[in-house]
């Protein structure tokens, strides 16, 4: 495993870690010599990428835990502290899409669950962490820090997934909370705010005609991002070369923020203008 030493002696939890951006962002972690603690409802899943971590020279657990549920949450938290006896990095990752309804008939029972994982999830881990860092301080340890995931859909909603939109809402205000009220102890506090990324979680967007036109109109760049350029952020945001950040979230969307018309999935070649 070809290795950095951006997080060497560092100890990350990573929610949602078995799969998609969380494993990419396990996987880059482990690549710059942290030490990692993937959690996850996945256990299969989850032990195989904690797995592909210690056969490529990593150190890696994988832990369950259901975000929602404060007692593994704790539990999470004293496993970590177990394994590696400190707690620097929390990357709050595990996150689910609602059933797509619109918002006259959205059940009461599924916004209650995406917003339970989504947001509540965000709350409990990440309390529970950064009481834990602040002990560690007391203790003599450097400041942590913590990056939750966000959305671009913080920012611009779909009507069928009202759930998710608001869940995604609430974290960016929430990373802005954490991080006022954490900074006195310099536990930095930001969040990622991915566009459309190849991941389960999208779709085969890239497979279906219709639905990858429609997602290229959106974008600029022309295409779906990949689990791993959001990994790279991570481990900006997990440096000391982000040390003067807290309470921002970094949007990674392929141009779609910035843009407020529908653009051309292609910009036409030279001589293919439209004839008269």
């Amino acid at each position: 495993m070809a290795s950095g030493n951006t997080l060497s002696g560092k100890v990350a939890i990573v929610t949602g870690g078995a799969s998609g951006i969380g494993r990419a962002i396990a996987h880059a972690f482990a690549n710059e010599g942290a030490k990692v603690v993937i959690a996850d409802v996945e256990e299969e899943t989850g032990e195989k990428t904690a797995a592909e971590i210690v056969e490529g020279g990593g150190e890696a657990i994988f832990r369950y835990c259901d975000v929602g549920e404060r007692l593994d949450v704790r539990n999470l938290v004293c496993a970590a502290g177990d394994a590696f006896e400190k707690v620097d990095i929390l990357v709050n990752n595990a996150g689910v899409v609602s059933k797509g309804s619109d918002f006259l008939t959205l059940e009461e029972e599924e916004f209650d669950r995406v917003i339970r994982i989504n947001l509540k999830g965000h709350f409990l881990v990440g309390q529970a962490v950064a009481q834990r860092m602040v002990a560690q301080i007391e203790e003599g340890h450097a400041p942590g820090t913590i990056i939750n995931m966000s959305s671009i859909n913080a920012v611009v909603a779909i009507p069928a997934q009202a759930a998710y939109s608001a869940s995604k809402g609430g974290i960016k205000q929430l990373t802005e909370a954490m991080a006022l009220s954490l900074a006195p102890y310099g536990i930095r506090v930001n969040a990622i705010g991915p566009g459309t990324i190849q991941t389960a979680m999208a779709g085969n967007v890239n497979e279906n005609p219709g639905a990858n036109k429609m997602l290229l109109s959106r974008t600029p760049l022309g295409r779906v991002g990949q689990p791993e350029e959001i990994a790279s952020i991570a481990v900006f945001l997990a440096s000391d070369g982000a040390s003067y950040m807290t309470g921002q979230t970094v949007y990674a969307d392929g141009g779609r923020l910035s843009l407020n018309y529908t653009a051309l999935p292609m910009a036409k070649k030279k001589g293919e203008e439209k004839k008269e």
